[in-house]
């Protein structure tokens, strides 16, 4: 069953097809010597979360194995991650597989971040006495009730963990209340992450190509929100003349069927990975390449956040809110509640809850720049109160980073001297 499952998963592009092995448990690498902290994050969301921290870890001489799940993850992860760290995709949650990895790299702690739960994993951790913290831990309201029907079998999972990181009071209390005794409040990592980065070359060729159009980009967006999107753009294109609509899909390998769904509703959609170059008379550009976030944010002072107009729980809005955006997004935003309900109640972002919302709040923004300009400024005091979780973080992490380094110095001294 597990190949066939990968076979199908390559052939969608979600998975590597030269490196489908460590899916089993199996590597080309060797285990590094010294102590070996396994740092798991699924997707691209939390890899970035995680990065400054594998970075703070790995200057204390302890090495990294970072595992994902996605392809876009491991891409970030390769280009990112420091030395002494090193990745490699996460084995299938069943039992041969997991042993194997488990026998090959012998990590001395694991760290699982956000909302990771792996059933066999956890237990074969537990079996083996490897410590497992959970760090920027998320539990949503709907992951709670799920768990609460069955809560002897997430304490069986979690009742050995000796320390939950959470990102929120809220997330506290739910850990908490199903069984996890020892659980700490220390912020959002993602706060902490350096926006990203653009290629200047890249930014002023898009940029002299819009010139003067009016521009917004719509970022993250799932399935059901792009064509909507589109058909926002037609209704504003009366309106708002030359108006330029950038797609930038949280699923980047959707583009041709994006393009099908905008079929007779815009003329000019343009695909990013087939003609980079900006055309004058495109309407709706679909971004769909990896990496380049930071670039489409820098592009315009508007922003919608996807996932929000579908029942999805919404994406990260922290970092249109740092590189200058004023943020837009639907009623769907409980992955992000606390941060939504603060942009929102200073006025730096804006819930829509249809699309003649959406066209309203357009329009009225783009003839208007000064209330762009005002709402800017209010999305980014907004984000301030959230930082510092990352030194929170390995403050919390310290007392169990500590033994690591002092066993890893007294195994190499003893080595050393024969004579002990």
């Amino acid at each position: 069953m597990a190949p066939l499952l990968v076979g199908l998963r390559a052939r969608k592009g979600k998975e590597v097809p030269a490196r489908r092995k460590e899916r089993y448990g199996k590597t080309t690498l060797s285990r590094p010597s010294g102590p070996l902290i396994w740092v798991h994050a699924a997707s691209v969301g939390e890899t970035n979360a995680v990065l400054p921290l594998i970075t703070q870890i790995t200057e204390t001489g302890t090495q990294v194995l970072l595992t994902t799940v996605t392809v876009t993850s491991a891409q970030i992860a390769q280009k990112h991650l420091p030395k002494g760290a090193i990745h490699q995709f996460v084995p299938f949650d069943i039992a041969p597989f997991v042993n194997r990895f488990l026998d090959t790299w012998q990590p001395d702690m694991a760290l699982f971040v956000e909302s990771e739960i792996w059933p066999y994993t956890l237990s074969e951790l537990n079996n083996r006495d490897i410590p497992m913290i959970v760090v920027n831990g998320r539990m949503s309201e709907r992951s709670f009730r799920r768990w609460s029907r069955f809560p002897s079998v997430f304490r069986q999972m979690f009742g050995n963990v000796p320390l939950c990181l959470a990102q929120t009071d809220e997330d506290r209390e739910r850990y908490a209340n199903l069984g996890v005794t020892q659980v700490e409040v220390t912020g959002n990592l993602k706060f902490d992450v350096p926006p990203p980065q653009a290629d200047e070359e890249q930014l002023q060729r898009l940029r002299a190509a819009i010139g003067s159009r009016p521009v917004w980009v719509a970022a993250s967006t799932h399935p059901g929100e792009e064509r909507l999107l589109a058909q926002a753009h037609s209704r504003m294109a009366v309106r708002i003349p030359h108006l330029l609509t950038i797609i930038v899909p949280r699923h980047p390998e959707r583009s041709e069927e994006i393009v099908r769904e905008m079929i007779g509703i815009v003329p000019r959609v343009q695909r990013r990975s087939e003609e980079p170059d900006l055309f004058p008379k495109t309407d709706i550009y679909i971004a769909d390449t990896i990496g380049e976030l930071g670039l489409f944010y820098r592009l315009s002072r508007i922003a919608f956040v996807g996932g929000s107009l579908v029942n999805h729980g919404g994406q990260n809005p922290i970092e249109p809110a740092r590189l200058g955006c004023t943020i837009l997004h639907g009623p769907s935003v409980s992955n992000f509640a606390n941060i939504y309900d603060a942009l929102d109640q200073t006025g730096g972002a804006q819930c829509l809850n249809n699309e003649r919302e959406l066209i309203q709040t357009l329009a009225r923004l783009i003839a208007s720049p000064a209330e762009i300009d005002r709402r800017i400024e209010l999305a980014r005091r907004a984000m301030r109160p959230f930082s510092g979780a990352l030194d929170k973080t390995m403050m919390a992490l310290n007392p169990f980073l500590e033994p690591l380094k002092i066993n890893a110095e007294l195994n190499r001294f003893n080595s050393d001297d024969p004579s002990i």
